[in-house]
């Protein structure tokens, strides 16, 4: 395994530091799709190395809300397209967190190309809202809604593999978690396409809320 470029392994004294590997607690809803290659080529706001090396497989976006992390709690919007040539691996392409230091952290540790925005997450009645910000600008949100019997949830059943580039340095990061699950109605209410890739364009396999869940995000392995 490659030695961390300086610049990369060296942080802002601004923000909380916390290195890999990260135990995380929380909940969170995935909607599981198998996105068409020409939706993803088109608006999957791929990074230019992504471009024309989409592969397959099952995509996911998610929304998560952490109740704890090394950096305390923050919540989460994030898509993953499905696999990409050469290597056959995930990428996150978007991704949204309201917490500069998760923004930090994320991209430092695993190559992940997180930005920071404002959240809200409201349970009520047993429906969650979700609602996510720039500035007075709603740019998503959504009703997610469980139903039926929890069932045991991993990442066996939904596995994350992934090829981060950032900076020029390969992050090959393998999650692993579990939890409990019940299939869930989700409803997009808002989407603005600048920010975030349509998926109201594709429609989704299923969808699942999973409370509580626990996940590990190991030390990556680079290639300079």
């Amino acid at each position: 395994m490659a030695d961390l470029p300086k610049d990369l392994s060296t942080k802002s004294k601004f923000y909380l530091q916390a290195p890999a590997p990260w135990q995380l607690e929380g909940e969170g809803i995935i909607l599981v799709y198998k996105f068409s290659k020409d939706w993803v080529e088109k608006f999957g706001h791929l990074p230019e190395h992504l471009q024309g090396k989409f592969k397959g497989g099952l995509g996911y976006l998610m929304l998560v809300n952490y109740h704890k992390s090394p950096v305390g709690p923050y919540h989460e919007l994030l898509l993953i397209p499905g696999k990409f040539n050469p290597e056959s691996k995930q990428s996150i392409t978007k991704i949204y967190v309201d917490s500069e230091a998760s923004t930090q952290n994320g991209r430092a540790n695993w190559g992940i190309p997180k930005e920071t925005l404002p959240f809200s997450w409201v349970e009520e009645n047993g429906q969650t809202s979700i609602q996510i910000f720039a500035g007075d600008h709603t740019i998503f949100s959504c009703e997610v809604n469980p139903v039926g019997l929890p069932l045991p949830m991993s990442t066996s059943l939904l596995p994350i593999d992934l090829l981060q580039i950032y900076h020029e340095v390969n992050f090959f990061t393998k999650p692993t978690g579990s939890g409990w699950g019940k299939f869930a109605k989700v409803k997009i209410n808002q989407l603005d396409p600048a920010f975030f890739p349509d998926v109201r364009l594709q429609k989704p396999l299923f969808a699942v809320k999973i409370n509580p869940f626990r996940i590990n995000f190991p030390v990556p392995d680079y290639e300079l």
